[in-house]
């Protein structure tokens, strides 16, 4: 998985974070829950605002 995997990757943050206020959530702490789901092998650092709000939309998406 990498970062452009956008909904995969928020699949993945709902059954690992199921209880988790992704509405409400710190950018900083969004980076972390991604690079530290065990499929996740891209760059730490290779992601910027606009795709963690993107992670983030489709994680509030999927839940819905």
């Amino acid at each position: 998985m990498r970062w452009l995997d956008i909904q995969e990757i928020a699949i993945r943050l709902e059954e690992m974070y199921p209880d988790a206020d992704n509405v409400n959530l710190r950018f900083t702490d969004l980076r972390t829950w991604v690079t530290s789901l065990p499929e996740f092998h891209d760059a730490p650092d290779g992601c910027n605002e606009k795709i963690l709000e993107a992670i983030q939309m489709a994680w509030i998406d999927e839940r819905s």
